[in-house]
């Protein structure tokens, strides 16, 4: 199941959906937020017979994990990671590089609920019972990225953190063991930010465009008959 945190082809002119039971349900996980976070429930999305999408702090990110998991029913933990809005300032690797590269925006969109960072870590939570589910999200700064661990909320959630740190180097407080699971201990960088330089996509853009050879038998084949 994918779950968007954007959407740019929402169209103003659109006839909202009118609105299902189970987004009730969602309202009332805003409303949980709400009086179990206060002012840290910075923002949220509730798009009619869809899905729900909330911000919270920092600060209030584990809290929040709990508040889900006891208050909400979340009993089910899907995933944990990051994104990094920041547009690349390498472009893109199906650009043609043998053209000039196109000119892009540099504005750093943070996706549904909003944001002011350029990094988000963000989970998503479903209550298997009631079958609806929850993404959330919370901005990381860009001096420190660090929020506090999850595991201890939702055990799975371990890995998810490990590869979270290594790719996007945010932090996880409390976490019992950040070590590396894909790449060596000295590497240095993180590759899934946007200004990590992809060096082999330099080389060899992909998709990219590439050099077809003629099958053998093929008409183009000088030899051929």
């Amino acid at each position: 199941m994918v779950i968007p945190l954007s959407d740019d082809s929402i169209s103003t002119t659109t006839t909202p959906a009118a609105a299902l039971p189970g987004d009730a349900l969602r309202e009332g996980v805003v409303a949980t937020l709400r009086d179990e976070l206060g002012a840290d429930l910075l923002d949220h999305l509730l798009k009619p017979n869809d899905d729900l999408w909330v911000r919270v702090s920092a600060g209030a990110w584990q809290r929040a994990g709990r508040v889900l998991r006891d208050k909400v029913g979340c009993d089910f933990f899907c995933f944990l990671s990051a994104i990094d809005w920041l547009p690349s300032p390498y472009g893109r690797g199906e650009d043609d590089p043998t053209q000039p590269p196109p000119e892009r925006s540099t504005e750093i969109r943070q996706g549904y609920a909003g944001g002011d960072t350029r990094m988000q870590v963000f989970a998503r939570v479903v209550n298997l019972t009631k079958h609806f589910g929850v993404t959330v999200k919370a901005d990381v700064a860009d001096d420190s990225p660090a929020v506090d661990s999850w595991v201890g909320v939702y055990a799975g959630a371990n890995w998810h953190e490990r590869e979270t740190h290594e790719m996007f180097g945010i932090g996880f407080n409390g976490h019992p063991d950040l070590r590396n699971m894909y790449l060596p201990s000295g590497f240095e960088g993180h590759p899934l930010r946007k200004d990590f330089p992809l060096l082999a996509r330099m080389i060899k853009p992909w998709p990219g465009i590439a050099d077809v050879e003629p099958l053998p038998g093929d008409d183009s084949d000088e030899g051929g008959e």
